[in-house]
């Protein structure tokens, strides 16, 4: 018998105070200086500031979680993602 799980993505969102997320997920999409980015499973390593007074959203196969932020930043490597928010 095969896996035909689809890939997904380790997430956790926090801010100094607070834990948004903390799960897995299938995608997580936000804007930075160069625009709109999507993070999807396999993604290569990334880092970026999330634009100010933006919204991450973060894709599961139940629902969506969208998240306001007044600033952060996001790193991805090997299927995990972290967000750091309001920072």
């Amino acid at each position: 018998m095969t896996d035909t799980a689809a890939p997904t993505l380790k997430v956790t969102a926090r801010s100094p105070f607070q834990l948004y997320f903390d799960g897995e997920a299938q995608v997580v999409s936000g804007i930075n200086k160069v625009g709109k980015f999507d993070i999807l499973p396999g993604h290569a390593s990334f880092f970026s500031v999330i634009n100010p007074d933006s919204e991450v959203t973060i894709g599961t196969d139940k629902e969506d979680t969208h998240i306001k932020v007044s600033n952060g930043i996001v790193t991805a490597k090997d299927d995990e993602v972290l967000l750091f928010l309001d920072i």
